[in-house]
């Protein structure tokens, strides 16, 4: 069972990381920067067909969340 304690941390530290990440969001939105429109990411068009693969954007949100979640992790492991 989870103490109170260790409950009002996580929520916390959820609080905190989405903050965090409303506030990445709104800086590129700023810079004119999209996720999907990064340099990197492939968008094939052809006829009516349109196939969009993101691949920047994934390990640019990959390396985001990896580092988010070790700074979460040793919040909480103090």
């Amino acid at each position: 069972m989870v103490s109170m304690t260790g409950l009002a941390r996580w929520l916390i530290a959820a609080g905190i990381t989405l903050t965090l990440l409303g506030g990445f969001l709104l800086l590129l939105n700023r810079l004119g920067i999209s996720p999907g429109n990064l340099p990197g990411d492939l968008r094939v068009q052809t006829g009516r067909m349109t196939c969009l693969i993101p691949l920047a954007s994934s390990i640019l949100i990959s390396l985001l969340l990896t580092l988010v979640l070790n700074l979460i992790l040793r919040f909480l492991s103090r």
